[in-house]
């Protein structure tokens, strides 16, 4: 007999475990509950009152605020595929929603710094090893912002992201560029330098890939091209800095993300 109470017992304990406390609550109530959460920092809680918001009642304004909040939740809980997975559903389901500008805005927040560039310097990564799709994806998400809600209140902050993220990218290509160079692959030093200057006008980093380019037809003894690139670099940048410096450019403990 007390074995059959403890196995009743124990059935009982099992199903009060499983009940759901949401079970039955109004879209409304659903919200509500996760604006709290979020109010309060709780992310996960956040998370799975929005989420069951989306699941049981897909349809109506609810549904379309839970997506966008969804978003954010998990953009703040550092779950960044999540957060894009969220945008992309919204933009999908609801392409001509207010908020589109927001969530174009937000997708360009979530890879404008990733933790790997804040840590380079850190770790000493090798510039070739660092991956710009981020960076490009944000840069993306924000021009599309701007060439869609020029208006747009999120526009002007994305304006001064893009001027960022332009030269950021094009930093990041001459780096690479100057990987090459270092280790002798000057023929796709030459070519990494010309696709910054011909893709990045404009960008204070192209005095740089000019210069690297000068150097990397040296090597290849190719005078011709060689002094073309002295010609426009000294055209563009009288005097220029790498004439002295060389190509180590001298330790930055800037953080742009202090920027914004």
């Amino acid at each position: 007999m007390a074995g059959l109470i403890t196995v009743v017992l124990a059935a009982c304990s099992s199903t009060t475990s499983n009940v759901d406390p949401t079970a039955g609550w109004s879209a409304e109530r659903l919200y509500s509950q996760a604006r709290t959460e979020m109010a309060g920092a709780n992310w996960s809680e956040a998370r799975e009152n929005l989420e069951a918001l989306e699941a049981r009642y897909p349809f109506g304004v609810y549904a379309q605020q839970a997506l966008i909040d969804q978003a954010w939740v998990n953009w703040k809980d550092e779950e960044p595929e999540q957060a894009k997975a969220a945008i992309d559903r919204f933009m999908q389901q609801y392409p001509n929603h207010p908020g589109t500008d927001y969530m174009l805005y937000l997708k360009g927040l979530i890879t404008f710094t990733p933790p790997s560039a804040m840590l380079s310097d850190l770790t000493q990564q090798d510039p070739s090893e660092r991956d710009p799709k981020g960076l490009r994806e944000s840069y993306e998400a924000f021009n599309e912002l701007l060439r869609r809600y020029p208006d747009s209140r999120y526009a002007p902050d994305a304006r001064k992201r893009v001027a960022w993220l332009v030269n950021t990218i094009a930093a990041n290509e001459v780096h690479v560029a100057t990987y090459y160079y270092k280790r002798g692959a000057y023929v796709a030093a030459a070519n990494r330098a010309q696709s910054v200057i011909t893709d990045f006008e404009g960008a204070p980093i192209v005095e740089k890939a000019l210069y690297l380019m000068m150097l990397s037809y040296d090597q290849l003894e190719l005078p011709d091209l060689r002094d073309d690139a002295k010609r426009v670099l000294d055209h563009n940048f009288p005097d220029s800095k790498y004439y002295k410096q060389g190509l180590d450019d001298p330790v930055s403990y800037w953080n742009p993300i202090n920027w914004f």
